[in-house]
C-alpha cells in the first residue's frame, strides 16, 4: 500500500485538534499504520528540517517543532492510490499558508499563522521513506 508521513504540528496537539485531522484522514479512506505521541528532541529536528539550516527562520522552525509533543503518523492510502496519496494528504492539509488555504481544509478551517500551521505532509516517495525512517526506523 503506499504510505505518507504527517505531523500534526505542537499547535494542533496544543489546540485539541489531533482527533479531528486524523478523523479527515479516516473519512477520505486512508488509515494510520503507526502513530506516536512524542515531543522531538531538536538533534531528530535539525535533521528532519536539515534543507532549511542556514536560513534566518530556522532556529524559530526548531524551536516551534520541538516545544511541546507532536503527533508523528504513518499514514496508508488503497493500493490503487500510488503516487496520489500525497496529492490527496496535501490537498486535506491545505496550502501552507492558512490566510490563503481553501475552506474545507485542514488549515483553511484551523490555521491562524503561516509559522504554526497545524501539520505536515511528505511530498513525494524519497521524502517519505526519509521522513518515516527518522522518525520510525526500520518500520
Amino acid at each position: 500500500m503506499p504510505r505518507t508521513f504527517v505531523i500534526c504540528k505542537p499547535d494542533a496537539v496544543e489546540r485539541g485538534l489531533v482527533g479531528e485531522i486524523i478523523a479527515r484522514f479516516e473519512r477520505k479512506g486512508l488509515h494510520l499504520t503507526r502513530a506516536e505521541l512524542r515531543t522531538i528532541d531538536r538533534a531528530t529536528a535539525e535533521i528532519h528540517y536539515e534543507e532549511h539550516q542556514g536560513k534566518p527562520f530556522f532556529e524559530d522552525l526548531i524551536a516551534f517543532i520541538t516545544r511541546s509533543p507532536a503527533m508523528l503518523m504513518v499514514v496508508e492510502g488503497p493500493d490503487d492510490a500510488g503516487d496520489d496519496i500525497y496529492a490527496v494528504v496535501r490537498n486535506l492539509m491545505g496550502s501552507t499558508n492558512p490566510a490563503t488555504a481553501a475552506p474545507g481544509t485542514i488549515r483553511g478551517d484551523f490555521g491562524l499563522v503561516v509559522t504554526e500551521n497545524l501539520v505536515h505532509g511528505s511530498d513525494s516517495d524519497e521524502s517519505a521513506a526519509r521522513e518515516i525512517n527518522i522518525f520510525f526506523p526500520g518500520l
